[in-house]
């Protein structure tokens, strides 16, 4: 994973506080970490990073109120909300389900570029863009169709796995992607047509109708916590017989719940619904897991939808 984001305080001596009560949080001395941090406060009221910490901290000493108050001023420490606040918040129940911060999710893959090939595949065994690929494959095998596409567009493209996969069977990819630094790393992939940063739902609506034979989203569902809008612009750009291929991670209870690994997982029904809802056919799902966890697969989904 990316290294932890620090925002500075301004304030030297606050900051120097907080790196000690760092230090004190990792080798488990969580009540002088509190310590320190209510001191670096003191002297720095809007330390978004010095907030943050401490409401983890209190999460871990089982304070809920206080971590929840401890969130609420680093999310208004910080309006983009760069350490992901509010999801901490959805978590402790404090406030309901909604999207995730743009700030938080740019800010995460801006760190996590530089290693983020490395990790997903040695680390964590991803294998997301092969399952979709099969997928896609047995789709069209199925339909007696042949699995070659035009032109395709990759959601939340990243550094261009998902691309690399379908490279043979995609005449000309369009990339999407909210961090600058992962659209920089796609670039230098040459797999790709054009690159765009943007979110999945701007990136889908600033483009044509019917003007993508493939609409292909490797693991960025765990970040969107209400498909309907996503799949609806995904029907929209998508030609007649075009397919829409993603995978996410799933639950056995019902809806979408914020999971300990902070990405949104949605229930197999619910996927179904959203499909349906979208105006698509769903033509393909099945249970498989396209990540490791602490090296145990997520539960998760693959499917393809088609427009008909």
């Amino acid at each position: 994973m990316p290294a932890r984001l620090f925002l500075s305080s301004g304030d030297l001596i606050a900051d120097r506080r907080y790196d000690f009560a760092r230090d004190l949080q990792l080798r488990g001395d969580l009540p002088a970490a509190v310590d320190l941090l209510q001191q670096a406060i003191e002297l720095a009221p809007q330390f978004a990073s010095a907030w943050f910490t401490l409401g983890e901290i209190r999460q871990q000493l089982g304070e809920r109120e206080a971590a929840v108050e401890a969130f609420r001023k680093a999310r208004d420490a910080d309006p983009q909300d760069r350490h992901g606040a509010a999801l901490r918040l959805m978590q402790l129940g404090a406030e309901p389900l909604s999207a995730m911060p743009a700030g938080y999710v740019q800010s995460l893959f801006d760190q996590y570029a530089p290693r983020f090939e490395d990790a997903l595949v040695n680390d964590l065994r991803y294998r997301g863009p092969s399952l979709l690929f099969k997928a896609v494959l047995a789709v069209r095998t199925t339909a007696k169709k042949p699995a070659f596409f035009k032109r395709g567009i990759d959601l939340g493209c990243g550094t261009g796995l998902g691309a690399a996969a379908f490279a043979k069977n995609v005449d000309r990819f369009v990339g999407i992607d909210l961090s600058p630094r992962m659209i920089e790393k796609a670039r230098a992939s040459n797999l790709y047509a054009e690159l765009e940063v943007a979110d999945m739902l701007a990136g889908l609506a600033s483009k044509g109708d019917a003007g993508a034979d493939l609409v292909l989203a490797a693991d960025a569902m765990v970040y969107v916590a209400d498909l309907a809008p996503v799949f609806s612009q995904a029907h929209r750009v998508l030609a007649p017989d075009g397919l829409f291929a993603f995978t996410t991670e799933t639950h056995p209870g019902d809806g979408v719940i914020l999971g300990d690994g902070l990405r949104y997982a949605h229930a197999a029904e619910h996927v179904h619904a959203a499909v349906a809802g979208a105006g698509l056919e769903l033509v393909h799902l099945k249970e498989a897991s396209p990540r490791d966890e602490a090296d145990v697969p997520v539960p998760g989904l693959v499917v393809v939808a088609a427009k008909t």
